[in-house]
């Protein structure tokens, strides 16, 4: 009852989300933000939601197919369904199930549709019915897994109404015998397998990716190791059951993590470039996503390396789906969750920590540039997609449609499904990051400019945002959060990295306001007070360096209550110091307002020569191009 009302109640915010043309805009404004969860439409389910695939039929309909069910993941009584909207998502048709909820496990659905405009749907099923299978002891008691839905045959069905109905007989889909597989407990007469990545079409081929399994225990999944499947015919024969697949790559062996990496190498993601290339991206349990090319179609691949952006610094990732898009501009998205690094791959139990934070979504642009070898894709630094207020919830498993010239994405924290509309200017703006964009001066409160005569020098503190106020549509006016932010900007050189210099500060004499110091370990800090509650974070360290004229944003979202430093053009993840660059600050804080004065330079072994403040939150691709311009002046 409470989750229906609850969907009701979202529904009710349909009407605004479609008033939402510009929701970059309201982004700036400060007035909503179209990142969070809970301005998404709701995509009916039974409980249980995952894999929320989506894609537009050739009668202009909407196609959803889900796995659900009124348990747990895993649980008895999984399956999948379809359904179809005719209103960009705003309402569903009645639910299609292309598999009963009273036969065995049907799970992991992903669509791909034929150039006839027929539909396919291709997921797991136990089949036989298998109710037990071995795995490790421990952490299985007596070595006995009683969760099914990761083993039996992989299978299709397919639709030639545009997905309102399903055929009758299910496929079963070959697929070849690797090393994984005779490895397993069951010497592979009983093999593992699941699949999230989408499938595909290339040069009148279906390509539909696979991962293999190795074992089950600690983490559910022990090894796993990706393969594709292609079909040179399924869209050329009348009967389906007819068409001949091959299983890729050539060899006895998957797509793995690079040399001395980890055995876990899941959930591939595939793109295919302008040249044919294949570009392949999956997450492993080694703190960083992995990626490859190929370029002979998926039969040999590139030694997998791990992602990095166009700077080089490599992208960090945990055990979570991390998919990749090429929309039809030409451009690429890349879906991930901006952390890891080491500390997942040298935890005592990374199994225990890896499934963990996936809220925030970030996200990357990607442009194609050319090499010897052929094209390959350059990725800029990221920013946040999506986040919910509760920092527990786990997004994943999305999907990407282009309808109109809008961009729609689906996601599920596996108990409810949303489909989210993306604004196409703040995606132009992402990726014309690597492009050389323009300085902003939007919503820019102060901009100051050293001019001589020493420091401390005071002038005008800018007025700071609310972050909690009081509802007043409420009888008992409860706390509503605001979503507001504000951005820093300065230019600075040090003498001393000595902890304790303070660069900017606004407190006042109780010691409500903002300031920013260096740390007592050479790191660039900021705290905030709003006299109950402080937050404070810090750029990574090792950046700053004395003698140096250091360019530095901070960026305080309170959207997903997040502070976040760019500095000298480039975005702190934490590389090998910390687990996390970007930090949460408490959704009760009130404001950053202190006194009437910003003092700049009150207790500094160096100068300051530039600040400017912004009463918004930049974007990270904001920040940078403005730290670029200043370079440039």
């Amino acid at each position: 009852m409470k989750k229906t009302l609850f969907r009701f109640l979202n529904l009710s915010l349909l009407l605004l989300f479609g008033m939402l043309s510009n929701p970059l805009s309201a982004l700036f404004a400060q007035t909503d933000d179209w990142r969070n969860l809970q301005n998404g439409i709701i995509i009916p389910d039974k409980t249980y939601s995952d894999q929320p695939y989506i894609l537009k039929t050739d009668d202009g309909a909407w196609l959803c197919v889900m796995t659900t069910g009124l348990g747990h993941e895993g649980d008895q009584g999984q399956h999948i369904i379809s359904q179809r909207s005719l209103d960009s998502g705003k309402t569903w048709e009645k639910m299609v199930e292309i598999e009963p909820s009273d036969g065995p496990e049907a799970s992991y659905s992903v669509l791909l549709k034929a150039p006839s405009g027929r539909i396919f749907v291709f997921y797991n099923h136990n089949t036989d019915n298998v109710r037990e299978i071995k795995g490790d002891s421990p952490p299985y008691r007596d070595g006995i897994v009683r969760r099914v839905d990761s083993q039996g045959y992989f299978v299709f069905k397919y639709s030639d109404d545009h997905g309102k109905t399903w055929s009758k007989d299910r496929i079963t889909l070959p697929v070849r015998e690797f090393e994984i597989d005779r490895n397993n407990v069951y010497g592979g007469a009983i093999r593992f397998f699941w699949n999230v990545g989408k499938a595909f079409a290339h040069k009148g081929s279906a390509f539909v990716p696979l991962t293999k399994v190795g074992g089950f225990g600690e983490g559910f999944f022990t090894s796993n190791e990706g393969v594709l499947l292609q079909s040179e015919n399924l869209f050329a024969v009348e009967d389906p059951r007819d068409a001949v697949w091959r299983t890729l790559p050539d060899g006895d062996i998957g797509l793995r993590t690079p040399a001395g990496g980890g055995p876990i190498a899941a959930e591939h993601s595939y793109s295919v470039l302008s040249d044919g290339s294949f570009f392949v991206v999956y997450r492993s349990l080694d703190g960083h996503p992995v990626y490859s090319y190929s370029r002979d179609g998926g039969r040999t691949w590139d030694a997998p390396q791990y992602m990095a952006f166009a700077n080089g610094r490599l992208m960090k990732n945990p055990r979570a789906a991390n998919f990749a898009w090429k929309v039809e501009n030409g451009k690429y998205l890349y879906w991930f969750h901006n952390h890891g690094g080491r500390f997942i791959r040298e935890h005592p139990n990374p199994s225990a920590i890896g499934y963990n934070d996936r809220n925030p979504v970030w996200v990357s642009g990607g442009t194609e540039v050319d090499t010897e070898k052929g094209k390959v894709i350059r990725w800029s630094q990221p920013e946040v997609l999506l986040y919910d207020d509760d920092p527990m919830i786990r997004i994943s498993y999305p999907d990407l449609l282009e309808d109109g010239g809008n961009y729609y994405i689906t996601e599920t924290q596996k108990d409810i499904a949303r489909l989210h509309q993306i604004d196409p200017k703040f995606l132009d703006i992402l990726w014309g990051q690597l492009d050389n964009p323009s300085n902003t001066e939007q919503d820019q409160t102060l901009h100051w400019r050293y001019e001589g005569g020493g420091f401390p020098q005071v002038v005008p503190a800018p007025s700071m945002p609310t972050f909690r106020s009081r509802d007043p549509n409420t009888f008992d006016f409860r706390g509503l959060n605001v979503r507001s932010g504000f951005t820093v900007e300065l230019s600075f050189t040090l003498a001393s990295l000595e902890g304790g210099q303070v660069l900017l500060d606004t407190r006042d004499t109780s010691g409500k306001g903002w300031w920013i110091a260096i740390s007592e370990r050479g790191t660039l800090e900021i705290q905030l007070n709003d006299g109950q509650t402080r937050a404070v974070w810090d750029s990574d360290p090792g950046i700053l360096k004395t003698g140096k004229e250091h360019v530095a944003s901070i960026i305080v979202d309170g959207g997903p209550k997040i502070i976040s430093f760019v500095l000298d053009a480039v975005f702190n993840d934490g590389g090998d110091e910390r687990q996390f660059g970007w930090g949460r600050f408490s959704p009760y804080f009130k404001t950053p307002q202190g006194s009437s004065e910003l003092q700049i330079g009150t207790k500094l072994n160096g100068q300051v020569t530039h600040v400017r403040v912004f009463n918004r939150p930049l974007l990270v691709t904001e920040a940078i191009a403005n730290q670029q311009h200043l370079k440039k002046k």
